[in-house]
């Protein structure tokens, strides 16, 4: 079982209840640098996504079992997420379909395959309550890791944060953006301890804490992400600094998802926080050198041959 503070004792048979948002991914790419204003030749490809949907399918891929709580619509698009979730290896059996339409993010990237800006609708995860935790107890129970999602609304991430800590499951929080980690930092602390914190810099910022003050508050690992600078990971003993490994960029959707996904998985067969990091940054080059969200191939041996 992990511990509410870190992980240990886990073997290859390690199992990990995600707990966040699932929704279709429409990304739009032109051939060329795009004129503003107008329309521009390109691209546009719907894929099954969503942050913790994205995790769970590259802990599938990498070997971990893993179990998805959460909800899409009684729609096409839901019927295309759980398809693909469930052809992935993902446990999708608390995956509720709901009446509200599945979740939509529509990207625009560059021709380089660069995020250049992004909406998203979130209304079916949003929709993901309390009770939906409750029924995902036992499973939440038997866990040796649970990964929150930060777009889960902050009465549901509380409920599903308890739960785990009480049955001495470590915890795992990506706050996703600026706006989620400016709506859930003052939850940090209060008895509620985390395994790993991981979020880019300026989700950090969002908190409002420093790094020394979140560690003092129950967060065992902080990992802060920089993309393609790298990133630091920080223990109240120590701190690593760590560089990206080169990748051919075709997108950079779902690297984050694949990165913290590889450190779970990473972590859960025997890894120190610092070599779980190390794998979590290939499988990121990996994911941006492919032009999907979550890569197809990814296993855990192609991941290896980059370390």
């Amino acid at each position: 079982m992990v511990g509410a503070t870190g992980v240990a004792g886990a073997t290859a048979a390690a199992r990990v209840v995600v707990i966040g948002g699932s929704n279709v991914d429409v990304l739009a790419r032109p051939r060329a640098t795009a004129l503003p204003a107008t329309s521009n030749p390109g691209e546009v490809t719907v894929t099954a996504g969503g942050v913790g949907r994205n995790i769970a399918e590259n802990l599938a891929r990498l070997g971990t079992t893993v179990s998805l709580v959460s909800v899409v619509g009684s729609d096409f698009h839901g019927d295309l997420v759980l398809e693909a979730t469930g052809d992935a290896g993902v446990d999708i059996e608390l995956v509720r379909r709901g009446l509200t339409p599945t979740g939509t993010y529509v990207a625009l990237l560059d021709a380089d395959g660069e995020l250049v800006s992004a909406v998203s609708d979130m209304a079916a995860t949003a929709s993901l309550g309390e009770a939906d935790v409750q029924l995902a107890g036992d499973a939440i129970a038997a866990a040796d890791l649970v990964v929150l999602d930060g777009n889960l609304s902050t009465e549901v991430l509380v409920a599903a944060w308890e739960s785990a800590v009480t049955a001495g499951v470590g915890v795992v929080l990506d706050p996703v953006s600026v706006p989620k980690a400016a709506a859930i930092g003052h939850l940090l602390g209060d008895g509620r301890p985390l395994a790993l914190l991981s979020a880019g810099s300026t989700e950090l910022e969002a908190l409002a804490l420093d790094g020394a003050s979140l560690l003092d508050r129950g967060v065992a690992v902080l990992w802060e992400r920089a993309g393609a600078a790298g990133s630091l990971l920080r223990t109240r003993e120590a701190s690593v600094e760590l560089t990206s490994l080169p990748a051919a960029v075709q997108d950079v959707t779902g690297a984050g998802d694949a990165m913290l996904a590889a450190y779970c998985h990473a972590v859960l067969t025997g890894s120190t926080p610092a070599e779980a990091a190390r794998y979590g940054h290939a499988a990121a080059a990996l994911t941006v050198g492919s032009r999907h969200t979550v890569r197809p191939d990814l296993t855990d041996a192609n991941v290896r041959s980059l370390l």
